[in-house]
């Protein structure tokens, strides 16, 4: 135990370790939710929208540099399995519109063929002439060609 050096008595440390002991003890679950929504509700009041800016930024350097891509990959991982547990269809076809149309606003013509010979190369690098030719067939016997 730490203890203080004055007369015996009990040091800061050691009280502040045992009374949040005995408040852990003494409440649940809601207790704590209750008070860190009062909290944060406080802090809320106190500053502005640069202090949170300025917070989040320190805690994302913070968490980048003590960890690794294979950390992000996961995170991502479990809060899109979130998403996708608590959101329908419709949801992801109304995030899939607005982010295009931000995309759009924000690009233009040039950036879009760019795109597209970058994911033309890309899958022509990654299927055989083979498969080609039986999308090729299953296209045409989509509409209504049967040569």
């Amino acid at each position: 135990m730490a203890r203080n050096n004055n007369d015996g008595k009990m040091s800061r440390e050691e009280a502040g370790r045992k009374g949040g002991e005995a408040t852990s003890n003494n409440h649940d679950k809601d207790f704590y939710q209750e008070i860190g929504k009062k909290g944060g509700e406080a802090t809320s009041n106190n500053h502005d929208k640069e202090f949170y800016q300025e917070i989040g930024q320190k805690g994302g350097e913070a968490t980048s540099n003590n960890h690794d891509k294979e950390f992000y990959q996961e995170i991502g991982k479990k809060g899109g399995e979130a998403t996708s547990d608590n959101h329908g269809k419709d949801f992801y076809q109304e995030i899939g519109q607005k982010g295009g149309e931000a995309t759009s606003d924000n690009h233009d013509k040039e950036f879009y063929q760019e795109i597209g010979r970058k994911g033309g190369e890309a899958t022509s690098n990654n299927q055989s002439k083979e498969t080609y030719r039986e999308n090729g067939k299953k296209g045409g016997n989509r509409s209504g060609n049967n040569n």
